[in-house]
Order: C-alpha cells, then sequence, then structure tokens
C-alpha cells in the first residue's frame, strides 16, 4: 500500500497505515542501533546507543499496544525513509577512516533517524486526538518525549564534545 493510493481513504486508513510505517522503522531501528554502539568510539555515544536501544524496544512494545486498543492488526509496512536513513549511515560510516570523524557522522545519521520519528508520531498523535483516540494519543506522546530528549542528547554530545574532537 502506497501512502497516496486509494487504499487510504479515511483519516482512520491514514493513522493505521502510519503507525504500521512507523513499527516498521522502530524495528529497523533495534537492528540498526547495536551496529551503531559498535561503531561509536566515544563511550557516551556508544553509551546513548544503547541506552535509545531499550527505549526503541519500548517504543515497540507502545505501538503494538496502539495497535491493540485500536483494533487494528499488528503489522509493519515497509517504510523507504527509514531504510534510506539506515543505508546512507552505513555507507558514510564505510566511508570515514578517522574515527573521531565516524562518531560525528553516526551522530548525524542517529539524528536525520530520530527527526523522521518525531515527524511521524506528531502527526499520529494529532490524528489519533483527530479520531477521538486520546488513549492512543497518550501512548505515542511517550514515544514522542523519549525521542525529542535523544535528539537533545545527541545535540548536546555533538556540540561538546564529538564535533571539537573531529575538526581537531
Amino acid at each position: 500500500m502506497g501512502l497516496f493510493t486509494k487504499d487510504i481513504k479515511t483519516m482512520n486508513d491514514l493513522f493505521v497505515h502510519q503507525l504500521q510505517d512507523i513499527y516498521y522503522a522502530e524495528k529497523q531501528l533495534v537492528k540498526a542501533l547495536p551496529k551503531m554502539a559498535d561503531k561509536a568510539t566515544d563511550q557516551q555515544l556508544k553509551q546513548g546507543f544503547l541506552k535509545h536501544l531499550d527505549e526503541t524496544k519500548t517504543h515497540v512494545q507502545r505501538l503494538e499496544q496502539v495497535f491493540q486498543m485500536h483494533n487494528a492488526e499488528v503489522k509493519a509496512v515497509n517504510c523507504p525513509a527509514i531504510d534510506g536513513i539506515i543505508e546512507e549511515a552505513d555507507e558514510v560510516a564505510g566511508e570515514v577512516a578517522d574515527k573521531r570523524v565516524l562518531d560525528a557522522a553516526l551522530i548525524n545519521a542517529a539524528q536525520a533517524a530520530e527527526h523522521y520519528e518525531i515527524t511521524r508520531y506528531g502527526s499520529l498523535i494529532a490524528w489519533a486526538r483527530q479520531l477521538g483516540r486520546s488513549d492512543c494519543a497518550a501512548v505515542l506522546q511517550k514515544t514522542l518525549d523519549e525521542e525529542r530528549k535523544t535528539d537533545q542528547k545527541l545535540t548536546s554530545l555533538a556540540e561538546g564534545q564529538v564535533n571539537m574532537h573531529a575538526a581537531g
């Protein structure tokens, strides 16, 4: 089902489709985060990736909860956006010889994923409320708050030490 196809006729259809999209994205990130942690040389960055891996596993569980609350099938649909973000991160990481520069590239890739998730969760929350599902919106809001905090931590880490070491 493509995003702009006749398969999506109602706001509910759009909501469920985007739940399926972010569910796929979160599951892909569960696979990608350990690899990113392995590549990171900065210990705070490495630990941040591992902490966010645990959070991401919780995000998957919350999405499953929202599917059930909304009486929708727990199902993932391919998300070319997250696949592209992860693929680009792998390519860039493979091309960086200086490990300090690699850490800066990993932060950039992680923030691309975070910004994608922040966008998706923000829309899902608005749509859930529109559909009268404040219960679903409340569950999704917890994840959005965590994604924003992760993005802020990545920015602080980059600006605090990683980018300076990469440039040095």
